[in-house]
């Protein structure tokens, strides 16, 4: 499989930190947003990776140089002006157009233990065009579903998490243009009869990480608990 990362947003619930660096590079228990986001999806064998920047899109590029590219195989998609998310992954569509695999979606700002392998079988056995992991949890904008899990609009429902499981023949159906949220598309496709569907993620952790608050209870809520590469993570007094 191949993955996205949505990681071209402003942050400007997390100023003053990202007053100076991409929300992507703000750090949680010691690691960046980006970091974490990419050795999760390693540890699911995910190798080939696009990430969409724009604020201080060269600290982006060259924090990925210095790393190595956490020994993955990296693009970039540079937006301006920003694209928001179905705009983004339409313009990084290139990536995933050869290939009939499925791929992942994934916000920077969020962090899981949601088993993107389970995940994506789940989208393979359903033959969704897309599945979004989903949760019984408060949220402003709750995403209805009906018995089947099979996305119905907006209103009383369920918590979207920032990943979603896409099928490639999603993206010539991106018909929408400029800046536009692929939750749009969702809902558009799924009043015409195509396969958007939920899976319940409400067994797996998932926190937001767009506050200063949310990154010290994440790093609280890490400490201790085992990276993919083995090591242990601590919390730092920046966090």
């Amino acid at each position: 499989m191949k993955a996205m990362i949505l990681a071209a947003g402003l942050g400007t619930r997390l100023r003053p930190l990202t007053d100076t660096r991409p929300k992507a590079l703000v750090e949680v228990a010691g690691r960046t947003m980006l970091e974490i986001t990419l050795e999760r999806l390693r540890a699911f064998g995910i190798q080939d990776v696009i990430v969409n920047v724009h604020h201080s899109a060269d600290m982006m590029v060259e924090y990925l140089k210095a790393n190595g590219n956490l020994g993955m195989h990296i693009e970039i998609s540079r937006e301006e002006p920003l694209l928001d998310t179905g705009g983004g992954l339409k313009k990084a569509g290139w990536f995933f157009q050869d290939d009939p695999e499925p791929f992942v979606l994934h916000n920077v700002d969020v962090i899981s233990t949601i088993d993107l392998r389970r995940m994506a079988q789940f989208h393979k056995d359903n033959r969704a065009l897309a599945t979004l992991a989903v949760q019984d949890r408060r949220t402003s904008r709750p995403l209805a579903f009906d018995e089947h899990l099979q996305l119905r609009g907006r209103g009383p429902g369920l918590a979207f998490s920032g990943i979603h499981v896409i099928s490639p023949r999603l993206l010539s159906m991106l018909t929408e243009e400029g800046a536009f949220s692929i939750i749009h598309s969702y809902l558009r496709l799924s009043e015409q009869g195509e396969k958007i569907i939920g899976f319940r993620a409400d067994e797996y952790y998932w926190r937001d990480l767009g506050k200063p608050d949310d990154l010290r209870q994440a790093a609280k809520d890490m400490e201790g608990t085992p990276r993919p590469d083995g090591r242990t993570t601590k919390s730092t007094k920046d966090d």
